[in-house]
């Protein structure tokens, strides 16, 4: 038990460092708000480590912290609407089976850009946002897919890590 804890100490620690170097990164992609999600990548190696309700509590717990942090009330809102959908269609998708960590990160960056949009139709109350679909969808594969692969190769050698 009291390994557990200091895991996911170790984890959130990781997740807020990550998200802290990702501020520092002055890399714009031409979509207002767009980044690479960098704490994403704790967040897709937590669902294979820890349980799933851990997992759903570290995201939870980063997206609020880093957003008091790093961020202000409308990031903390648009991330955490984000981050849980990710996490609930990457759940349903590792439980499926026959997706790889790639696939299922992928799936995340894609419904992560989603969860962001509707928060941000429903903030700004219009559908017009929804003019970002397109360059989000795609900035999600490809950003889901560089973290799945990261996260996939940490994992083949966190293997000895507790389940």
């Amino acid at each position: 038990m009291k390994s557990r804890v200091a895991y996911f100490g170790v984890f959130t620690a990781l997740a807020l460092i990550f998200s802290y170097v990702e501020t520092l990164i002055p890399v714009h992609f031409g979509v207002p708000g767009m980044k690479l999600g960098l704490a994403n990548l704790i967040i897709v190696i937590a669902l294979y480590k820890m349980r799933v309700r851990e997992a759903f509590l570290l995201s939870v717990l980063r997206v609020l912290l880093s957003g008091f942090l790093f961020g202000n009330y409308f990031s903390i809102i648009y991330s955490l609407s984000g981050a849980l959908l990710s996490l609930s269609a990457m759940t349903l998708l590792k439980r499926a089976g026959g997706f790889s960590v790639t696939g299922v990160s992928i799936a995340g960056g894609v419904f992560h850009n989603i969860g962001q949009l509707i928060a941000a139709m429903v903030v700004v109350e219009t559908f017009s946002a929804a003019y970002y679909m397109p360059a989000l969808l795609v900035a999600g594969a490809a950003t889901g897919f560089l973290i799945g692969a990261a996260a996939d190769g940490m994992l083949k050698r966190l293997k000895n890590l507790w389940q």
